[in-house]
């Protein structure tokens, strides 16, 4: 008898908002064959257009996936994951939290529409304020907390391995950085637990060199955005964004930092904020709880005080 041959479904990945994060991500997962992609935006001709020219860069990527480009959440059904980019970009003079409220309205109504479609689907949230929109994502979603995560440490992370490696002159390449906390200026960047080569960076570089770097990492978005003068960083988070969707739609249960609910881990409950995770197709399948001093414990509750301030902002 011949040898029945189940159907395929080829993973499906939509990135909701066309803006320059959501198109960059749409042309690394198609070229990197690893999803079809949806692309949604609120701009009648703004997705359609990405998709169509990312479709005509199929000969040249070597690839064949499906891009779609569309208004209508409908064809964003069964989605695998769904990625959040869609708010109102930072400008020069504007922090984060000063993106809260608008970027809420955005965050509630996109999450709500796309999650009744593809209620399996994990939720990955790139929209500023990025770790009160996580929470926000999972309060309106329902899903239950290992299937909503933000990204944010692996962005941070990249930006200290980045500094390093321009300080000491050597290949970002061996550089692994550990960043914890909320995505902002009270972000924790770890130089005891990052190394070049497995040697810390303490043994490497001056108690004041470290200081710099820590707070150019910490102001990583915004130093982009003054010089951008009217744009903001896209290139780096949507490379950081495409490591946790494959991770996730590879099932490669890798270790990185991210906006992860806590129940208990750090002291703190109830909260997204920036740890180590590992993450697989489930979502976040654990958050590792490393041995921090207590000065970084106090950083970090520091900033997760910050996150829940503008979690209660929003009513």
């Amino acid at each position: 008898m011949p040898t029945q041959i189940q159907d395929y479904r080829s993973p499906k990945v939509t990135v909701i908002g066309a803006g320059n994060v959501g198109g960059m991500l749409a042309q690394r997962i198609a070229k990197e064959n690893l999803a079809d992609v949806v692309l949604y935006d609120v701009v009648e001709g703004k997705p359609q257009g990405i998709a169509l020219d990312l479709l005509q860069a199929h000969a040249i990527s070597n690839h064949d996936r499906k891009i779609s480009g569309t208004n209508d959440y409908s064809d964003t059904k069964d989605s695998d994951v769904i990625v959040v980019t869609a708010g109102l970009p930072r400008k020069e003079g504007m922090s984060r939290n000063d993106l809260l409220k608008i970027n809420a309205g955005i965050v509630q109504d996109v999450v709500k529409n796309a999650i009744a479609l593809s209620p399996h689907a994990i939720l990955l949230i790139v929209t500023n304020p990025l770790d009160v929109m996580t929470y926000l994502a999972w309060q309106v979603s329902g899903l239950p907390p290992h299937r909503v995560v933000g990204m944010a440490g692996v962005l941070d992370a990249a930006r200290f391995q980045t500094f390093i490696a321009m300080e000491l002159k050597t290949s970002s390449a061996d550089i692994y950085t550990t960043v914890l906390g909320g995505h902002g200026d009270l972000m924790l960047p770890l130089p005891r637990l990052s190394t070049v080569n497995g040697v810390p960076i303490t043994q490497l570089l001056s108690e004041d060199a470290i200081a710099r770097l820590v707070e150019r990492t910490r102001n990583g978005g915004a130093e982009i955005v003054k010089l951008l003068k009217n744009g903001s960083a896209y290139f780096a988070p949507s490379a950081a964004t495409y490591k946790m969707v494959e991770s996730i739609i590879s099932d490669r249960h890798r270790i990185f930092p991210a906006a992860a609910y806590l129940s208990g881990e750090y002291g703190l409950k109830n909260i997204f904020i920036g740890v180590p995770i590992q993450l697989g197709r489930q979502g976040v399948e654990k958050v590792i709880e490393l041995q921090l001093t207590d000065q970084e414990i106090a950083t970090l509750h520091a900033s997760a005080a910050s996150i829940q301030e503008n979690i209660n902002l929003l009513g």
